[in-house]
């Protein structure tokens, strides 16, 4: 089991930027893979981006250049930096963890609200 919590969501104007964290509940260290998704009202839940425990990145192709995802293990928390932030980013923006030991599952936080204003 992890909990997961996630905080920095708000309202900024275009070509702003916001950090997002994602602090787990355990070592992130045994968690395989961390990421941030988004989901904007009427919308499927999308990634934005991933890090592996080894350090691997993963993009959408909509963020690259502006967002970068990285994570602290001492502090057992994954860090979102957005900049160059645009009015299409405005969603629910959550916090993932999949571990694939005895079998895949994944854990979500609450999602924070991140609102770009034009």
């Amino acid at each position: 089991q992890v909990q997961l919590v996630e905080s920095g969501g708000g309202l900024v104007q275009a070509g702003g930027s916001l950090r997002l964290s994602c602090a787990a509940s355990r070592n992130i260290g045994s968690i395989d893979t961390m990421g941030w998704f988004r989901q904007a009202p009427g919308k499927q839940r999308d990634l934005v981006a991933a890090i592996t425990n080894g350090g691997s990145t993963n993009y959408a192709d909509s963020v690259k250049g502006r967002f970068t995802v990285s994570r602290d293990n001492a502090k057992n928390t994954v860090y979102l930096q957005m900049n160059s932030l645009k009015p299409e980013d405005t969603a629910v923006y959550y916090c993932n963890a999949l571990i694939r030991l005895f079998g895949p599952r994944n854990y979500w936080g609450q999602g924070t609200q991140v609102t770009v204003a034009s």
